[in-house]
């Protein structure tokens, strides 16, 4: 009787083993500790979802501010259309591919430096911009965080 306990308790703790390397395929929202120089490293898919929050909330809000919420011409301007570079970044970053992240982090640029041109303007338009800063720099740190995460190991020289 001891020993078919002890086969039951070994098949358990067996499964639990094989379980528990696996652990974060089950969690994407979980962070996973590597130990060495990289200290706590989030995963790739949980950078993909903010490389995601941050560049759809960019798009928005550069619409927003250029149609609607402080144009520079009333009823809308042309600058509207500085979201275009950002729209076929759209699939990949959904998608969660290294290359657009890479892309991302180099194309969230401009869009600091216009927030930090117009963050000093009156009213509304300083807010905005201020929001710009938030959001390109949030895209930015995403973007390359996204992009660590998901490379190839690096090679060892022999």
């Amino acid at each position: 009787m001891a020993g078919a306990g002890l086969g039951y308790n070994a098949a358990i703790l067996s499964a639990l083993a094989d379980h528990a390397g696996n652990w974060h395929r089950h969690f994407s929202f979980a962070v996973h500790i590597r130990r060495g120089a990289g200290g706590a490293v989030m995963m790739a898919r949980s950078w993909s979802h903010l490389v995601c929050a941050a560049l759809l909330a960019l798009i928005a809000l550069c619409v927003l501010w250029e149609g609607w919420l402080a144009p520079l011409r009333p009823g809308g301007s042309w600058l509207m259309l500085k979201v275009l570079p950002l729209l076929p970044a759209v699939p990949g970053a959904l998608r969660g591919r290294r290359y657009t992240s890479q892309c991302l982090s180099m194309l969230s640029l401009p869009y600091f430096i216009e927030g930090a041109w117009r963050c000093g303007d009156a009213d509304i338009v300083g807010m905005l911009a201020r929001g710009e800063i938030v959001l390109a720099v949030g895209l930015y740190i995403a973007a390359i965080g996204h992009a660590r995460a998901v490379a190839p190991p690096p090679q060892k020289r022999e």
